[in-house]
């Protein structure tokens, strides 16, 4: 089925019905979306610093008060529990299991945290006539781990992830400019062309998310990418935290052009 021309609160609808539990690219053309990190309220002013120190893979969107389920300002009636189509359980930074719903396992001292998406450029990135490639072939986004340290903040270390689309040469520059007009889903890329200069050893075989086709003339663009919390969690081992699975992002009611500049 073609959500991308349905409105987020029908495809989130959906979503809490278990009847969309895939990755969410191309859904909702023009609306934002938006990454997860849930955690105790014990870690959370640490976590805020980290994000604030490092604003490029985790630009916040929203913080939820202690205990609240609610989202709040980029949706209306939005439930952490139920608007993800897939969550992920960590314990002692090591993935316990992936579920659907995460209402039974709510504790009254957990802070969500929204941070931005890349998918929320990508509407952008269309209309100004660039190619997605994951999109065109019904994939969800490549994603690696990077060898780029980030700054820490109490207890929260570790490395960026980013994610790749690749990019006709004659439009690269395009591109990071259409991007670089979104810093709070991630802005301009991180690195063009050379992966290998980031730790990324083969592109062909990402950490998270699928592989996608390079065609001959396309050059591998990589932008700051929201599951960097997911590496941090695993660096930094909090007893709990509850992060969306990779590329099954909450669809935000605010469109894309209200997070310009």
């Amino acid at each position: 089925m073609d959500y991308s021309n349905m409105h987020p609160q029908q495809v989130k609808e959906l979503i809490r019905q278990g009847k969309i539990t895939g990755q969410t690219s191309g859904m909702c053309n023009g609306y934002a979306q938006a990454n997860l990190c849930i955690l105790p309220k014990k870690y959370a002013f640490d976590f805020l610093l980290f994000c604030m120190r490092n604003p490029k893979p985790c630009p916040i969107l929203e913080v939820g008060d202690a205990g609240s389920r609610e989202i709040k300002a980029m949706a209306e009636k939005g439930d952490i529990c139920t608007d993800f189509p897939k969550y992920r359980i960590w314990k002692n930074g090591v993935l316990e299991k992936e579920v659907t719903d995460i209402s039974d396992l709510w504790q009254e001292d957990f802070v969500y945290f929204l941070i931005g998406c890349s998918f929320s450029f990508e509407a952008e990135l269309l209309e100004a006539q660039i190619p997605v490639r994951h999109i065109q072939e019904g994939k969800n986004v490549p994603m690696f781990n990077t060898n780029i340290e980030l700054k820490s903040a109490g207890v929260f270390h570790g490395n960026m992830v980013v994610s790749m689309r690749p990019i006709p040469h004659d439009l690269v520059v395009k591109a990071v400019n259409v991007t670089a007009a979104m810093p709070r889903v991630h802005g301009a890329p991180i690195q063009i062309g050379y992966p290998e200069a980031i730790g990324i050893s083969d592109v062909t075989k990402p950490d998270y998310g699928d592989s996608v086709t390079i065609n001959p003339g396309e050059v591998p663009v990589f932008w700051p990418c929201g599951v960097t919390p997911q590496n941090v969690v695993m660096a930094t081992k909090p007893d709990i935290a509850i992060t969306h699975s990779p590329g099954h992002m909450f669809i935000t009611d605010v469109k894309n052009t209200q997070l310009k500049y």
